[in-house]
């Protein structure tokens, strides 16, 4: 097994980070959500759209679609870890799933203003599903390659390697979409349809790096005598097995999961939401993503100096106490100036809780286990039906109350929910030290 801490084995593991984002950038955040509202809007018919013969709001079917492809890597990611951990060849799945959304981005260059939607809107799911179930795995590598010392730091500074390569991607897309001109550009959707293009190229083309570098992986077969399918599902059972006797675990992926509820959903409509509600255009939408992932990186580096100092679950219930009283802010939003300084404070929360929140997970584990993947698969999973559940919420407020700001207030409770989990948390933890210390040595 290769040494923890390793300096190029980090940085590679950092530079996925790099490449990934892109989507997250691209395609979730910015140019694709402005994209999809202005080919689709169409104020004659409430902005509703035909998907396989059934008729959706425009901005519902988005949101429907990003929840669905997220409920199908839930139910697929848990057998797959398994499988990862007991045959060692998780790299092989990390590289599975980027293809697979690479690709799909590459697809959405063919959706045109005059498109049906059902290739588009596939290719869209099936974008979400590469990102997320990349994501999985390469979480998975985090207590692999770093002792528990260095973990805040070392996935604070994968989050900022993303940030930071997401910032890049975007000036370069950035540019072709505000001055087509430059280039002889005439056609008002080609600029988009070719930062899709470039999110393919930048996504693939660094993934490389870590698919060379990082380590492949133990197969920890053991003593299991089982095919490789049964073996996944009894190798997860094992796994929740173990979960279910660290209380504190199982107390922060509680807490873990109502709070990714609000962040991960307002992360995600954030951009259709600016788009629709505030008639926001897309430069300033481009602008305010990029001030977001800017101060993320200032917010990264302080959440995990604040976890060195006072401790984690301390550190999240202070950010998640800024995400409870910003998602009650964003009911009252009434112009692009008070929007901006919602994104910079969005900003300074958004990459602390995730970093956090993941290294967080990873201290709670046991020391050098060898499934990681299966581990770390609970995670995400929680993670994502947390997304799946305020993507369907968010969604479903909206068509019945024809306001996105009323899904936004909805979130709240969700936010509010995490934020007493945590303290239930935290005092859990003082008592479990104070046991610890009374035990006699």
């Amino acid at each position: 097994m290769e040494a923890k801490n390793n300096k190029k084995t980090i940085w590679a593991w950092c530079m996925f980070d790099w490449a990934n984002q892109s989507y997250n950038m691209v395609i979730t955040s910015t140019i694709f959500p402005a994209y999809y509202v202005a080919v689709t809007a169409n104020s004659k018919k409430d902005n509703m759209v035909t998907f396989f013969g059934h008729q959706y709001v425009n901005t519902v079917l988005f949101t429907y679609i990003l929840g669905l492809s997220y409920l199908i890597v839930v139910a697929i990611l848990p057998i797959l870890t398994s499988i990862a951990d007991y045959r060692g060849n998780k790299k092989l799945y990390l590289q599975m799933f980027t293809w697979l959304g690479s690709l799909a981005c590459a697809g959405l260059f063919f959706f045109k203003p005059d498109s049906p939607l059902e290739i588009p809107m596939i290719c869209f799911g099936l974008a979400s599903i590469g990102y997320c179930g990349g994501f999985v795995f390469y979480n998975s590598y985090l207590p692999q390659i770093a002792s528990v010392d260095q973990q805040d730091a070392v996935s604070a500074k994968g989050f900022i390697y993303g940030f930071l390569g997401s910032i890049v991607v975007q000036v370069i897309c950035f540019v072709p979409v505000l001055k087509p001109l430059w280039f002889g550009i005439t056609d008002d959707a080609l600029p988009a349809r070719i930062a899709f293009l470039i999110v393919f190229l930048w996504w693939m083309g660094f993934a490389i790096i870590p698919f060379f570098m990082l380590p492949k992986g133990e197969p920890n077969a053991g003593s299991h005598k089982y095919n490789v399918l049964t073996g996944g599902f009894k190798e997860l059972a094992k796994v929740f097995g173990k979960i279910k006797k660290m209380p504190l675990l199982k107390r922060f992926l509680s807490a873990f999961f109502f709070y990714s509820v609000g962040v991960q959903t307002i992360m995600l409509v954030a951009a259709s939401f600016a788009a629709k509600e505030l008639h926001m255009k897309d430069d300033d939408l481009i602008s305010i993503i990029l001030i977001i992932q800017v101060v993320a990186i200032i917010g990264a580096s302080i959440t995990s100096k604040s976890s060195a100092k006072y401790g984690n679950v301390r550190t999240l219930i202070v950010l998640v106490t800024v995400w409870t009283v910003l998602c009650c802010f964003l009911y009252f939003i009434a112009n692009e100036t008070q929007f901006y300084v919602a994104a910079f404070v969005v900003g300074l929360v958004m990459g602390g809780v995730q970093s956090l929140s993941r290294s967080t997970y990873s201290k709670y584990l046991p020391e050098n286990i060898p499934d990681t993947a299966s581990y770390f698969s609970f995670y995400d999973v929680t993670e994502k039906i947390s997304i799946v559940v305020g993507l369907f919420c968010f969604g479903f407020v909206e068509s019945w109350t024809h306001e996105m700001r009323n899904s936004a207030l909805a979130l709240d409770c969700f936010f509010a929910t995490g934020l007493f989990l945590l303290i239930a948390l935290l005092l859990a933890e003082k008592k479990t030290k104070r046991v610890e210390i009374a035990i006699p040595v």
